[in-house]
């Protein structure tokens, strides 16, 4: 069973910034993408970006661009979000997913919680 496991979150000052990184247990190779995705209480959960492990094309939310940056490491099927100018709206629990087709997320991790104080 593939396991994604997250870290990095915690609480930073609007502002600042965090690295999160999300570590699958198994190879990567043949996957179509991983990703983000937020939940902050009371709504529901929301894309923040993508990464594509082939041709690492990255896709992000209006909200995040220019903030955020997606990334990966082949080799150590890791793939990171860094956060910089957090704002208070981005506290959410953040989570990291894995898709094998397009269109699709198959796998979930179990997420780590950002917030951002003003």
């Amino acid at each position: 069973q593939v396991q994604l496991v997250e870290s990095g979150g915690g609480l930073v000052q609007a502002g600042g910034s965090l690295r999160l990184s999300c570590a699958a247990t198994e190879r990567a190779w043949g996957w179509f993408a991983m990703g983000w995705f937020r939940q902050a209480p009371g709504k529901e959960r929301e894309f923040v970006a993508r990464i594509t492990w082939s041709g690492g094309t990255t896709n992000y939310a209006d909200s995040v661009k220019g903030r955020f940056t997606i990334s990966r490491d082949n080799a150590k099927n890791t793939v990171y979000l860094q956060t910089n100018s957090l704002k208070p709206e981005d506290t959410a629990v953040y989570y990291c997913a894995a898709g094998i087709h397009p269109g699709q997320w198959d796998y979930w991790g179990q997420g780590t919680q950002v917030t951002v104080s003003s």
